[in-house]
């Protein structure tokens, strides 16, 4: 099993919130999903650390990551299982640089189920868009 994870970089507040979303390249397995940013945590790391690696190597930010919230299990059809842990992160140094995804945009909560996210992240994406999760 995959132990993998993910920032949900927040800005602003009450309606006006956005959440950070990044979109895979044509050449990444599950091609074109959208998906939050982070990634494997590596041998021997804790997972806030593995987090503060993998927004620094993808996006070029200092990022302060905060609680955990929300822990879930994937089996995806056809082999391969992920444990996905998702922290919340409010603060950041640096500018973001978009290093190696197609696309990043900022999206509001209700406009996330808009977009075509990574099976793993559908359940989430339901709970923040309703307002949920955070």
């Amino acid at each position: 099993m995959k132990h993998v994870v993910a920032g949900l970089i927040v800005r602003g507040m009450g309606h006006e919130e956005e959440i950070l979303i990044c979109q895979r390249t044509r050449h990444q397995t599950m091609p074109l999903k959208w998906e939050f940013p982070g990634g494997k945590i590596e041998e021997g790391e804790q997972p806030r650390e593995a987090l503060h690696r993998e927004l620094d190597e993808e996006l070029g930010i200092d990022a302060t990551i905060g609680e955990e919230v929300e822990r879930l299990r994937h089996d995806y059809p056809g082999g391969g299982s992920v444990e996905l842990r998702f922290f919340v992160v409010r603060d950041y140094k640096g500018v973001l640089e978009n290093r190696i995804f197609r696309m990043i945009e900022w999206a509001k909560r209700a406009e996330l189920p808009g977009y075509d996210f990574l099976e793993a992240d559908l359940n989430l994406v339901r709970d923040l868009a309703n307002g949920k999760a955070l």
